[in-house]
């Protein structure tokens, strides 16, 4: 009885093996199997290569130096995910290497796997999460304007909201006050955009110019080319302090709220996961201070509060 059950089995099993191997059989050679695409820490265990991608012109989060090298919050703050990177491949010999990447392509990059994290300041939106991912914020960002010293005082008035706005004659003034002007923003940020609808919603017969990059944008307005350029306030506000003539100044008012957070690519929650670890631990041991004075100067209680409200427990 057990021995005619036994023989019964093997007779399903073994045809149960041929049909599998026929289904095999009729599937072409490239498409029978499909193995899961590697993460960005299986890659860099296999190549022995960190890639930092950083923008050349976003100082004092990334920027270019004189030498050539990577300088900034940023970048700092990155070379930190390094460390966390070779420790969790406990791997000494892992090589960092810096790629400048253009404003315009920083994206791309992160998509196409030219770099394994952007090193620069970026808004997480949800239209950039269809294309890459984000880790916790960096910094409590947001836009700003940048003018010449002697800019109109109506015209500051009129961008900080100063004036008695629900006069219809105070309103049409304003109007073609702003009509009148040239406004800017670096193309393929969220300034470009907030910029465009601000216009576009105050019934604003003008068209923004859009540049390049940060200096670009600063050269413009020193030259005349525009009235005021509206970017990341942190940024604006470095530009100001670094420029020689001491002729630019930045508004107070911050139009919009933006945490910036550095990009990485998507659906890789093991990379992402190393990246925000690595942030938070640096947030709760005590040197963020010092890293943040440095460039920004000493952070105010929101400041300290951004961060602690940022970081993740264990």
């Amino acid at each position: 009885m057990e021995r005619g059950r036994l023989e019964r089995f093997r007779k399903r099993r073994n045809a149960t093996a041929i049909c599998v191997l026929a289904l095999l059989a009729a599937v072409p050679p490239g498409e029978r199997t499909s193995a899961a695409p590697a993460g960005t820490l299986d890659r860099i265990r296999e190549t022995g290569r960190l890639r930092l991608g950083y923008p050349t012109q976003s100082r004092p989060f990334a920027y270019r130096d004189a030498s050539g090298n990577g300088q900034g919050y940023s970048i700092a703050l990155c070379q930190r995910i390094a460390d966390a990177v070779r420790d969790d491949l406990q791997s000494a010999r892992l090589t960092v290497e810096w790629v400048p990447v253009d404003v315009t392509a920083r994206f791309r990059a992160v998509q196409d796997g030219a770099i394994d994290l952007l090193c620069g300041g970026d808004t997480a939106t949800l239209e950039r999460r269809r294309d890459v991912s984000f880790s916790i914020p960096i910094f409590p960002g947001g836009i700003g304007a940048l003018l010449r010293s002697d800019a109109p005082v109506r015209l500051r008035d009129v961008l900080e909201g100063r004036g008695q706005t629900f006069r219809p004659t105070w309103r049409a003034a304003a109007t073609r006050l702003l009509e009148a002007r040239a406004f800017s923003a670096v193309a393929g940020t969220t300034s470009e955009n907030w910029l465009e609808e601000r216009i576009d919603d105050l019934h604003i017969a003008t068209t923004p110019s859009m540049v390049a990059s940060y200096d670009a944008g600063v050269q413009a307005l020193l030259a005349r080319r525009t009235d005021a350029f509206f970017g990341e306030r942190a940024i604006l506000l470095d530009a100001a302090r670094q420029a020689s003539e001491r002729d630019l100044v930045v508004l107070p008012r911050l139009f919009t709220y933006e945490p910036l957070a550095l990009t990485l690519p998507r659906d890789d929650e093991r990379f992402r996961l190393l990246v925000d670890s690595a942030l938070s631990r640096f947030y709760g041991s005590g040197e963020l201070g010092a890293l943040y004075t440095k460039w920004f100067g000493e952070p105010d209680q929101s400041a300290i509060t951004f961060f602690k409200w940022s970081m993740l427990p264990r």
